[in-house]
């Protein structure tokens, strides 16, 4: 679930609620766009990718242990998965605050994210990126509807594309 705080705050809320019952929590930050853990549910919901930030929560992971651990460029000892889906991620948000989808660019952006990690891009052959982007657009569009002190529940299963 993503609550917005008030007007003022900087960081709203991620509350995850597993099947089992347990919940992890961590902060939101407001971007100017879709934030990027929001961006995560799009990618994560819909590519064949299990080990990805919402992933590794939903298995059980602690959600600012998972933080870190996924944006941390250096750390050799990240998963591919979980590189490829933070590339892909940041190339998304790349292009929702350039405000137009330049399919070539946020390939190369992904790819190159990935390479910058060390690890392979994910290949797209079969995916749509710009339905990707499309569904952030839609999500970026239900978030701005939620009013401060609002809560929006977003259920995540794993993308099974």
């Amino acid at each position: 679930m993503a609550e917005k705080k008030g007007p003022r705050d900087k960081v709203d809320e991620l509350l995850f609620v597993r099947k089992n019952g347990t919940s992890t929590r961590c902060q939101l930050p407001r971007q100017g766009t879709l934030p990027h853990d929001l961006i995560h549910y799009v990618v994560e919901s819909n590519l064949p990718l299990e080990n990805g930030f919402l992933g590794l929560v939903a298995s059980g992971s602690d959600a600012e242990f998972v933080l870190k651990i996924v944006h941390d460029r250096v750390n050799p000892n990240v998963r591919a998965e979980a590189v490829q889906v933070e590339s892909i991620v940041e190339a998304l948000q790349t292009q929702l605050w350039a405000g137009a989808f330049d399919e070539a660019s946020f390939l190369e952006a992904a790819a190159l994210a990935a390479a910058s990690r060390g690890k392979p891009p994910f290949d797209f052959e079969g995916f749509s990126s710009r339905e990707l982007y499309e569904q952030c657009l839609r999500l970026l569009n239900q978030w701005s509807m939620v009013p401060h002190f609002g809560k929006m529940e977003l259920e995540f299963i794993a993308g099974e594309s």
